[in-house]
């Protein structure tokens, strides 16, 4: 579904992808994981089209895109949960779900934005509050539902887990687990790099926006050096 080829990036003069290649089957949940400043979430901005490229291609089922603009890409069927949330907090639950669904014309938007209630069923308790004045973890489960109302065929999700509690944690992965059942293609950056590769079917690890290691989620686990330098396990 995604092939990226030699994809360089950069902040002013100072390079921060450094010729990244890698690809994403249908239907895969690929973990991609690392130090900060490896280039992970510059990586998942430059698909999605807000982060400029200096050189290589996005290639998606099969087609260039990475010369489209953002809501172009969106139509193509890629959508992201951004790394902080920002969800829209003046606005309500529910206003963030539609607008999640900015591109679309169908009749499908009421069916779809009760799927996510049923995903995350605080949502629907919650549907006409203020979504500023959510917790941290309904914040979370609100800006991947926004972006399940684009109908992705490639969900991008940037550090899903960052400041939830265990609870609150396992309840995002398993959420993502569903996605995947669902037939909903998922790449996603976790600094849980552990719980990231623990549920995914393969796994990259960027270094200093490179390439370092790459394989099936469990075997990455598994590897001594990706262990002790990326997972804090001995």
């Amino acid at each position: 579904m995604l092939e990226i080829k030699g994809l360089r990036s950069a902040y002013g003069r100072i390079e921060v992808l450094k010729g990244v290649t890698l690809h994403v089957e249908t239907g895969e949940v690929v973990a991609l994981v690392g130090s900060n400043g490896a280039g992970k979430t510059t990586l998942l901005r430059a698909l999605s089209g807000v982060q400029p490229i200096t050189g290589g291609e996005i290639l998606f089922n099969g087609e260039p895109i990475h010369r489209l603009p953002p809501h172009r890409r969106v139509d193509r069927g890629i959508t992201q949960s951004p790394e902080g949330r920002q969800v829209f907090g003046p606005l309500t639950v529910e206003d963030n779900l539609r607008l999640g669904a900015y591109r679309r014309s169908d009749k499908d938007i009421g069916s779809d934005r009760d799927r996510v209630f049923t995903m995350f069923p605080i949502l629907a308790e919650k549907r006409h509050l203020l979504a500023g004045g959510l917790s941290g973890g309904q914040q979370q489960m609100l800006a991947i539902g926004r972006a399940l109302m684009g109908r992705p065929k490639l969900l991008l999700l940037d550090e899903p887990s960052l400041g939830l509690s265990p609870l609150l944690v396992d309840q995002i992965l398993d959420a993502i687990v569903s996605l995947r059942k669902d037939g909903i293609t998922v790449l996603l950056v976790e600094q849980n790099a552990s719980a990231a590769l623990a549920i995914a079917d393969r796994g990259y690890v960027l270094e200093t926006g490179k390439v370092a290691y790459t394989g099936a989620g469990s075997a990455l686990l598994a590897d001594p050096q990706v262990k002790a330098a990326y997972l804090g396990i001995e």
